[in-house]
């Protein structure tokens, strides 16, 4: 009887597999021809921070500067909060500002981000270089807050990264409205750091290639400040530039100081940050510029749907984070227009990059290789040389 009853349960299992594979195998069948209307399921577990409700978000910045000098660095920065903030549609008490925020005071950063923490800020910018270390330690502190700092290289992966973009590539553009510019071959080139610093001198490698790219006989003329914010040493570095007989001043620091002083002596200039041709219409050719709401707004963004990342942000032209201001037409030089144009169609479609190939330095070794560009890691860390055409005075 145990033999029969066994006989009869294995039969019973193996028409029920079988009817449970021809059901299967009809189901494949019917999806087969069914259109699928339906969108693929997201990935809920990409973010790495909890979402944070858009009523509740409260974001504070901090700057170097103030925004009310209309000009420069900061102000670049606080557009980019501005527009932030208009994109998400946040109230006015959901954005806090601490300004004037010595970087190279930590104490004063650590009391500015204390203070923006008491009073609710869940997400914080710091945008400046020096801020960075004062950031990382907070970060850990406090894992509930959300650490962005600009410009630097130090994040965690978590709650605390870094961003900056390839401002190189409207560095390159600019060198090329500079280098069609001069009559003298003479460019001055304010910059805030020195050689070891390889943000700047980088935007120096890129803007001198692009002189290059015109006009082989310029050379660039590098004096430095020591410093990311000095109205008084960048105007005495445009004086001595000037001196030297520059007829265009560049620069690579935060105030629209190089350019007043370039139109004080009847010279030309290529502004950063923000459209510098509003301070010094009769001298500013044209800005590399940055439009920060680009990265503000994506990062926002991603903490209100929950998809933050804690991912470093190096963005380009092709995200709408860097370009040129509109030329002033009335100083810039015949044909400017159309030889930056196509310069900046090739960078946007993939075909040249500024660190392509083999590129001579001015101490006469190379750097690079043939058919290759310099990575990322390379340019934003690793660039403590000079282009050929460069000269620190």
């Amino acid at each position: 009887m145990k033999k029969f009853l066994c006989i009869i349960l294995s039969l019973a299992m193996i028409l029920s597999l079988s009817a449970c594979g021809s059901n299967e195998a009809a189901s494949k069948e019917s999806q087969a021809e069914t259109p699928q209307t339906e969108e693929p399921a997201k990935d809920e577990a990409k973010g790495v921070f909890p979402a944070i409700v858009k009523e509740d978000i409260k974001v504070a910045v901090i700057h170097i500067g103030n925004p009310a000098d209309g000009s420069g660095y900061t102000f670049a920065h606080d557009q980019g909060i501005v527009g932030m903030q208009k994109a998400l549609n946040l109230d006015d008490s959901q954005i806090i500002r601490k300004n004037n925020v010595n970087d190279t005071d930590p104490t004063a950063t650590e009391t500015a981000i204390l203070e923006a923490i008491e009073d609710g800020a869940n997400v914080i910018f710091g945008t400046s270089w020096g801020y960075m270390d004062t950031i990382e330690a907070l970060a850990e502190e406090y894992p509930d807050v959300i650490f962005s700092h600009g410009t630097g290289y130090k994040s965690n992966g978590k709650n605390f990264n870094n961003y900056f973009g390839r401002i190189y590539q409207a560095r390159y553009l600019t060198g090329i409205a500079a280098g069609l510019k001069t009559e003298s071959d003479k460019i001055g080139y304010v910059a805030a750091m020195g050689q070891d610093n390889s943000e700047v001198t980088g935007g120096i490698d890129a803007f001198a290639m692009g002189v290059y790219s015109v006009n082989p006989e310029a050379k660039v003329f590098v004096k430095v400040t020591n410093s990311w914010y000095s109205p008084e040493e960048e105007t005495n570095a445009a004086k001595a530039l000037l001196a030297e007989g520059c007829d265009v001043i560049a620069q690579h620091c935060d105030t629209p100081n190089p350019q007043l002083e370039a139109e004080k002596a009847g010279a030309f200039g290529i502004g950063y940050n923000s459209d510098m041709s509003k301070d010094a219409p009769k001298a500013t050719i044209t800005s590399a510029v940055w439009d920060w709401s680009a990265y503000y707004t994506w990062a926002v963004e991603n903490v209100i749907n929950g998809t933050w990342t804690g991912e470093n942000y190096f963005g380009g032209m092709a995200d709408g984070l860097v370009g040129i201001a509109p030329l002033n037409e009335s100083v810039a030089a015949k044909g400017t227009a159309e030889a930056i144009a196509e310069a900046e169609k090739s960078m946007i479609d993939g075909s040249f990059n500024v660190f392509d190939g083999v590129i001579e330095t001015n101490d006469g070794k190379t750097v690079g290789e043939e058919g290759k560009t310099l990575d990322d890691a390379t340019i934003t860390g690793g660039i403590n040389w000079y282009f050929k055409t460069v000269e620190v005075k």
